[in-house]
């Protein structure tokens, strides 16, 4: 039963509630002065009323006394913090914000500026196979196959969406040898004998395969918000694959909620510049950094709060782990990876 998702969240809401802001903490000092203050100058009070005080004494005393506690009322500051916290925590978990931390509630309100990464956040993380343009493959259907054979070893969104259209064609998938993921450029390997690489023209360049003929189609494809996937097949461009990723109903109406409340608003994409300025017109961004490698993340953070902003990051990826955990407040997309569940204070539960 503690092994559930329901009975998780239960004690991730009362860790939050139970731990203290620095705000909570700051009450607690001035309570641990305050009231022993209050409790000393109320007996005061009392004695000299008691000494000096018209009859009947007693009655005059009791009433001074009473009346320097209650109005000084030196309980609620040391009540009314924790209780807030509290209510705070338990109310934004029934909208299904689940805070780890009662720091994260304080700091969350102080944020000038939001990180938002593209895929699995602003779009839905669910791309789809929009376009197949062939260079030197014969048929689409064997583009296909050797662009799904060779994904099956990895686990981004994009290669699923390409071993998604093959099984929607039905075709067979090949085995896959000698596999290696580029992080932030593509994969290769040998499928059916002949040497792959599916990856972004950078990838391309970097081993010396011709795309110079065929740069303005995939630059048409990207202008379009479509990622644009290059198949080389034994040194030669094969295909460009293109890939799009719908973006969330709501992600423009929160983009644009939160720039009224004055809060600036980058987004994050390995993705390149004409495919990130095209989704980011979309969605109402003027600010954005576009093929950014998964290790770069968190240098970008980082390079915003040297500028003195105080910044949150919101991510669903392994890559967003690092970018989350150093950032001042980090929101994970709760249909996301673990350990990006993980590394955030904040949880966005769908």
């Amino acid at each position: 039963g503690h092994q559930t998702a329901l009975s998780q969240i239960i004690a991730q809401v009362k860790k939050a509630q139970n731990t203290k802001p620095s705000i909570g903490r700051l009450a607690d000092t001035i309570s641990a002065i305050f009231v022993p203050s209050v409790m000393i100058i109320a007996i005061i009070a009392a004695l000299a009323w008691y000494n000096v005080g018209p009859d009947p004494k007693i009655a005059y005393m009791l009433v001074a006394m009473m009346s320097v506690l209650i109005i000084a009322c030196p309980c609620a500051l040391g009540l009314a913090t924790p209780m807030a916290v509290m209510v705070g925590v338990g109310k934004a978990a029934q909208f299904g914000v689940l805070i780890r931390k009662g720091e994260s509630l304080q700091n969350a309100g102080k944020l000038d500026t939001i990180v938002l990464d593209k895929t699995g956040t602003i779009t839905q993380g669910q791309p789809v196979v929009t376009d197949i343009k062939l260079v030197g493959a014969s048929t689409e259907n064997r583009a296909l196959q050797l662009a799904a054979s060779l994904e099956m070893g990895s686990e981004h969104p994009l290669a699923l969406s390409i071993i998604d259209a093959a099984k929607t064609r039905e075709l067979t998938l090949l085995s896959v040898e000698h596999f290696n993921a580029v992080a932030g450029h593509g994969v290769e390997g040998v499928v059916d004998g002949h040497q792959l690489l599916l990856g972004n023209e950078k990838m391309m360049r970097d081993r010396g395969v011709d795309i110079e003929s065929n740069l303005v189609k995939a630059q048409r494809m990207a202008s379009q918000a479509q990622t644009p996937m290059y198949l080389a097949v034994d040194g030669l461009l094969a295909a460009i694959i293109a890939v799009s990723d719908p973006i969330k109903d709501d992600s423009i109406e929160a983009i644009k909620r939160l720039q009224q409340n004055g809060v600036r608003v980058v987004m994050l994409t390995g993705d390149n510049r004409a495919t990130a300025k095209a989704v980011a017109q979309k969605v109402g961004i003027t600010e954005y950094f576009a093929e950014v490698l998964p290790d770069q993340k968190a240098e970008k953070v980082a390079q915003l709060q040297g500028q003195g902003e105080i910044v949150g990051m919101t991510g669903d990826g392994i890559n967003d782990a690092p970018a989350l955990a150093l950032a001042n407040v980090g929101f994970a997309i709760g249909t996301g990876t673990d350990i990006a569940i993980e590394s955030a204070d904040i949880t966005l539960m769908p």
